[in-house]
């Protein structure tokens, strides 16, 4: 299944908070190659449409990042 926010393609989104306060988002852009890869930032957004964007540019980032670097993770060049 695919989830299309902000006109970009993703495999897999998931936003959670919890009590402490924690606002998540995780996003993973394509397994096509293999599994995904990815990071954490720890950031203070002005909005969560401003995560959400930023979370959805770096994990579509690394899927280019790893198929460049001919690892078998995430998608090929499109």
């Amino acid at each position: 299944m695919t989830a299309n926010i902000l006109g970009k393609p993703h495999e897999w989104i998931v936003v959670r908070r919890d009590a402490s306060g924690l606002h998540a988002i995780i996003a993973l852009h394509s397994t096509k190659l293999g599994p995904a890869t990815g990071g954490c930032r720890m950031f203070p957004y002005a909005s969560e449409a401003e995560a959400m964007a930023d979370v959805l540019r770096l994990s579509e980032a690394m899927t280019y990042k790893n198929a460049l670097a001919g690892l078998p993770l995430g998608e090929e060049s499109r």
